[in-house]
């Protein structure tokens, strides 16, 4: 049998995998079934982060234990002497903003970590500006910088259809795609890259960058949040900051939501968490305004249905 083309690093407390036909060293540490993995790895506690972390998504994070599931079992292969061949794990996240793509790409990134596939687990997020020079020979070393920033871990870039802009001759983001092309080929083993936009604008990007979609191996659509979704978030948000909606307030962010979704630029999960800090805005200034009176914990964390509804959504 030959030899596996690539070695997993073991997780710790685990025993890496020897050479098929080679005496193990500790078998009772060579990990036989998927709850040796998950016990190992523990990456089952990052799955628990994502639901805590995020509403919703639920496409999404099934997409994410599909590919934990294939990693946990390539570990298993390995650990038998089964050949392999290192998997490709580039990935696409299209949607909307706010839908939650950078917390995957962090989650995703300690998921790799944990199992071994990358070396420290960190991400870099990045847009085009981080990687694309002003003049002739600025670009390759902006690229390669952050590339070498990202080694070992998981490099996100965000709307990446930005790198390519055929409509002007003079510029550098070609010069960018073809270094990225090339790590992303060569050292698949030690960076993992995530490219992120709106998914028109992404599924135009690939269509003129052949070469960078045969090597995305994983596409993620993220969806927007319903409006109770929204609800839920706005209600975690809060309960992080330590404040509370008053009696009918939540009912008039319901009807902020139902309003400012259908406004341009609406951003989910952005979004709600701009009007929240608006709204806590006003009732500072609420408070600010009655200077001699003391303050009960309750005046201090509570937002009042006239925090909300002094938004300019609610002019027309």
């Amino acid at each position: 049998m030959n030899p596996p083309l690539y070695a997993v690093p073991a997780a710790a407390g685990e025993a890496a995998p020897t050479e098929p036909g080679a005496p193990a060293t500790d078998t009772a540490a060579i990990p036989r079934s998927v709850g040796d993995v998950l016990r190992n790895s523990q990456i089952e506690t990052v799955f628990d982060e994502l639901d805590r972390d995020l509403v919703g998504l639920a496409p999404v994070k099934q997409r994410i234990r599909d590919i934990a599931a294939l990693l946990v079992i390539d570990r298993l292969r390995l650990a038998l002497g089964l050949q392999a061949h290192a998997p490709s794990l580039h990935m696409s996240f299209t949607g909307n903003p706010g839908t939650g793509k950078t917390t995957v790409a962090m989650r995703m990134a300690q998921i790799l970590h944990r199992l071994g596939y990358v070396r420290k687990g960190h991400l870099v997020a990045v847009t085009r500006d981080d990687l694309v020079g002003q003049y002739i020979g600025h670009t390759a070393p902006k690229t390669k910088e952050v590339l070498k920033k990202a080694m070992g871990g998981v490099l996100f870039i965000d709307e990446a259809y930005y790198l390519y802009k055929p409509e002007n001759e003079r510029d550098y983001g070609q010069e960018a795609i073809e270094i990225l092309l090339q790590v992303m080929e060569n050292q698949r083993d030690d960076l993992v890259v995530i490219l992120a936009g709106y998914k028109d604008r992404m599924d135009t990007f690939f269509r003129s960058n052949p070469g960078m979609s045969s090597r995305i191996a994983h596409h993620l659509d993220f969806p927007d949040y319903s409006h109770g979704e929204l609800q839920q978030i706005a209600d975690r948000m809060l309960d992080g900051m330590s404040y509370r909606f008053a009696d009918g307030a939540r009912e008039v962010f319901g009807e902020y939501l139902t309003r400012r979704i259908a406004q341009p630029h609406f951003a989910n999960a952005r979004s709600v968490r701009n009007a929240l800090d608006r709204a806590r805005l006003r009732q500072a200034s609420r408070l600010f305004a009655d200077r001699e009176r003391a303050l009960t914990q309750g005046d201090l964390t509570t937002l009042l249905p006239e925090d909300i509804r002094a938004s300019r959504v609610f002019a027309n």
